[in-house]
């Protein structure tokens, strides 16, 4: 361990004071001699997603909050850090009894061996959450070491997370939440997306035309919808078509199928014209409590004056909301506003 420790402070190139603290960091459950590194992932999990958060509001001003979500889930998704790991060599350094995790961990690396380009949402193979793990524990360890100086940590680990994904990668690499609902057009299904707590984690579930057919989950929201939409994919592959690779903009607006987060995209929009909020109104609410149905409106208040359109009838309120904002996005497409 001792060895281990040395080379880890290399790569990183900090000095732990207290060297029991990576000791820990790189101690796997697996091994029960000693403390595992459980404690120090879930604060380095805390403590990563902070230190993007702050360096993206900082680094793009222009970015609203929808587009700055995607570029931090994007950094922080278990894919990038595992790769970071896998990059870095750090599992060597772990102590560990578990030689199926090993077989595991060796097959995702000969699969990272394979990828030409980084990939911001996950390449050829699910990468094991243990990899992620690592990363987030060490960062742990470097937190509680610089006694809990933010600013101190993303100096060190900055340059150990990269490469540090932008909203140009974004639009060549398209979402894969985007892609879902563009696959599910093209085929004639409805996509639906809900999430649930369970703990700490949010769940996000698939449902294709009312089926159940994938799940994610994580402790940030973007990333267990991103891991869901992933899981979908994969299963919806043996039975259609999703060979398609569209570039995205950042914003996520394709002719093609209706807006993923159209309400988000409306705001943002608003805002960036200085225009006031988008206003919703529901129009008609019938059916029985057991089926209700809904049709929304919004209205927005352009430079040129008054803008409303409704939505399709649909089971919620709020996925009415989007159908509505959907609708005026292609409105304000046709106008040249967009």
């Amino acid at each position: 361990m001792e060895s281990s420790v040395l080379a880890v402070e290399l790569i990183v190139s900090y000095n732990f004071k207290n060297k029991k603290l990576l000791e820990e960091a790189l101690t796997h459950s697996s091994y029960v001699e000693s403390a595992s590194y459980q404690r120090l992932e879930f604060i380095g999990d805390s403590a990563i997603g902070l230190a993007f958060t702050n360096y993206f509001f900082l680094a793009y001003p222009d970015l609203q909050q929808g587009q700055l979500s995607l570029l931090r889930a994007a950094n922080i998704s278990t894919e990038k850090l595992a790769r970071v790991a896998v990059r870095h060599g750090l599992y060597h350094y772990v102590r560990r009894k578990a030689v199926a995790l090993d077989d595991k961990v060796r097959e995702f690396v000969d699969s990272v061996a394979l990828e030409n380009n980084s990939v911001p949402y996950g390449g050829l193979m699910k990468a094991p959450k243990v990899l992620a793990d690592i990363v987030e524990s060490v960062a742990g360890a470097i937190y509680v070491d610089v006694n809990f100086d933010l600013q101190r940590l993303w100096v060190i680990i900055r340059g150990l997370l990269e490469p540090i994904y932008t909203p140009e990668d974004l639009e060549v690499e398209p979402q894969p939440v985007t892609v879902l609902f563009e696959v599910c057009q093209k085929n004639g299904k409805q996509v639906d997306i809900k999430n649930w707590s369970n703990g700490s984690k949010t769940v996000s579930s698939v449902f294709v035309d009312g089926t159940f057919v994938a799940s994610g989950s994580s402790t940030h929201k973007e990333i267990a919808r991103l891991n869901a939409a992933r899981e979908a994919l994969a299963k919806l592959s043996k039975t259609m078509d999703i060979n398609i690779r569209t570039a995205v903009t950042i914003d996520g607006i394709d002719e093609s199928f209706e807006i993923e987060g159209a309400k988000q995209k409306l705001h943002d929009f608003c805002c960036k014209k200085k225009w006031p909020k988008p206003n919703y109104s529901t129009e008609k609410d019938f059916g029985p409590s057991h089926d209700k149905r809904f049709t929304c409106s919004v209205k927005i208040s352009t430079s040129s004056g008054m803008l409303y359109m409704v939505g399709d009838e649909k089971s919620r309120v709020k996925d009415s909301e989007n159908s509505a904002a959907s609708m005026m996005i292609r409105a304000l497409q046709e106008k040249g506003y967009l």
